[in-house]
């Protein structure tokens, strides 16, 4: 039997052949949700180096959210937060990478974020 990890590993590997194999050239934006926290980075695959990353976690993000740092008002904010970084590195144009993950919840409430913050996938 396949545990719930080696099905996730499936998921994610699915979800990066697709955007990889797709042969768009542009960074990804890359989501990765833990059990406390968001994480987000824009990554130049060619290049192999990441443009702007952001994550509840850090001292920008403290204080801006009420319940906790997994709410999806924070991903919102961490959203708007990736997306300023990622503009202000040159960035316009990202694939989103949601990471085997359901498109719904905070990783569509980052995605949101990130499109109101001028990034377009």
């Amino acid at each position: 039997m396949v545990s719930k990890q080696k099905k996730y590993g499936f998921r994610k590997a699915r979800v990066r052949k697709n955007i990889l194999a797709s042969g768009i050239k542009c960074p990804r934006l890359s989501v990765y949700r833990s059990l406390r926290y968001l994480y987000a980075q824009v990554i130049d695959d060619a290049n192999s180096k990441t443009l702007a990353s952001a994550t509840t976690l850090s001292k920008e993000m403290q204080g801006k959210f009420e319940k906790s740092a997994k709410s999806i008002e924070a991903a919102g904010a961490l959203g708007e937060l990736i997306g300023q970084k990622a503009v202000k590195a040159g960035v316009t144009k990202v694939c989103f990478d949601r990471g085997g993950r359901l498109y719904h919840g905070k990783i569509k409430a980052v995605a949101d974020g990130a499109r109101k913050a001028g990034l377009k996938f």
